[in-house]
């Protein structure tokens, strides 16, 4: 038996067995992220990364780092919609723990660590939520860590540590179960530490302390339904991120205040609505309506606030504010 973080970490990124890094794996399959709706999302990330390009007045090399960036969905679209000079003038790098994907284009980097410097956008949608994370439960006046084996049998083991015990007390006092967010803490402040000036961006389901799930959310997906969560390398196993406690860590690093907002807000300032065509374009420019049409329905999956649209989006900014687009 073991706990959590140590399960998790073997289950997801064992290096040629775990769920990302398995050479058959294909995590689309199995979940659905923003980062998979294709075009519509892909265009609203790029006028943010625009945005970020003229308030850092136009470098000749603008950065953008995809970090967990699964078979690069995400660079495949900004390779496309991003305009003309800034096209040329972008870096785009996929930071993934699985080999490049044969079909990526060249003229995306790959890599498995994030780059020392970075100056630009650094992008982090649904990384966080697969960054290994201890489970506890409540002993009374006590929290304990939960043991688990291969099978996903759970016991309980030790009384927490000091660290973890301090960070349970600030950031989820209450409840019977519960997920140490210490280590996604640290992941996003190096990441954000890896930012010369820019924007880093964090697209991730999550709570905040005044709404903690009282049994936690730790489980998994397998083919689309929720399933229990196993760590034998066969599921993807994922928690909700405490977006506050993140967010924390994060503006601890850079100095300056994060935003905090769901994502149906966030793609409404970068001009995504939802609204359907109207139905007389469908006379005048059949191939276009339809074109529309599927981005509104597109658009109405990104902003469901029973689904996508209820993600957290934490901006951090790096030596600029927060881009006007996003604050209004």
């Amino acid at each position: 038996m073991r706990r959590w973080t140590d399960a998790m970490a073997e289950a997801l990124y064992a290096p040629g067995a775990g769920f990302f890094t398995r050479p058959d794996a294909n995590p689309r399959e199995h979940f659905r992220t923003s980062a998979h709706a294709g075009p519509v999302f892909g265009r609203a990330i790029a006028r943010l990364v625009t945005d970020v390009d003229a308030a850092l007045g136009h470098p000749a090399r603008l950065d953008v780092v995809d970090v967990g960036a699964g078979r690069g969905e995400l660079l495949r679209e900004l390779a496309t919609a991003l305009a003309e000079p800034l096209r040329q003038r972008v870096r785009l790098i996929g930071v993934e723990v699985a080999e490049r994907p044969s079909d990526l284009p060249q003229t995306i980097r790959w890599r498995r660590e994030l780059p020392e410097r970075a100056t630009g956008v650094l992008l982090a949608t649904e990384w966080l939520d697969n960054v290994p994370i201890d489970v506890v439960v409540r002993d009374g006046a006590v929290w304990r860590y939960a043991l688990v084996d291969k099978h996903g049998n759970e016991t309980v083991g030790d009384v927490v540590d000091a660290d973890d015990d301090a960070w349970l007390r600030a950031w989820w006092p209450d409840g019977d179960r519960a997920e140490v967010g210490r280590t996604r803490d640290a992941a996003w402040a190096g990441a954000v530490e890896r930012l010369s000036t820019g924007l880093a961006l964090a697209v991730d389901y999550g709570h905040t302390r005044a709404a903690r799930p009282p049994y936690g959310t730790l489980t998994s997906f397998v083919r689309g339904r929720q399933a229990s969560p196993v760590p034998d390398g066969s599921r993807d196993l994922t928690a909700h991120v405490a977006a506050d406690a993140v967010a924390t860590a994060g503006s601890a690093v850079a100095g300056e205040e994060p935003l905090l907002v769901r994502q149906a807000d966030a793609l409404a300032a970068l001009g995504l609505s939802g609204r359907r065509p109207p139905i007389d374009a469908a006379r005048a420019d059949p191939a276009g309506y339809v074109r529309t049409l599927a981005d509104a329905s597109t658009t109405a999956e990104l902003i469901d606030p029973d689904g996508l649209g209820a993600h957290f989006w934490l901006l951090q900014p790096v030596g600029i504010g927060v881009p006007p687009t996003m604050t209004g």
